[in-house]
């Protein structure tokens, strides 16, 4: 991987170490997250798998987890 960026396709991030926490019965219409050798963390959608990707910094993803815990985006379910 020479440089890792914002919307850059998925197919050029290793094939291994995705995970789909955020699965569920919905179809397939997972997201899909891997934590990347510097700590950021990428995202992206399991029905492109080769789509481009969302890259977080540690501290974005934690504060999303934690926001989300806490129900601050609970507005996006209704």
């Amino acid at each position: 991987m020479d440089r890792v960026y914002n919307g850059m396709p998925a197919a050029e991030l290793p094939a291994e170490g995705w995970h789909k926490p955020w699965s569920g019965g919905n179809g397939g219409n997972c997201l899909e997250a891997m934590k990347l050798a510097d700590g950021r963390v990428a995202v992206r959608q399991s029905s492109d798998p080769d789509g481009p990707v969302l890259i977080y910094t540690t501290g974005e993803i934690t504060a999303f987890i934690q926001g989300a815990k806490a129900g601050q985006a609970d507005f996006l379910l209704s």
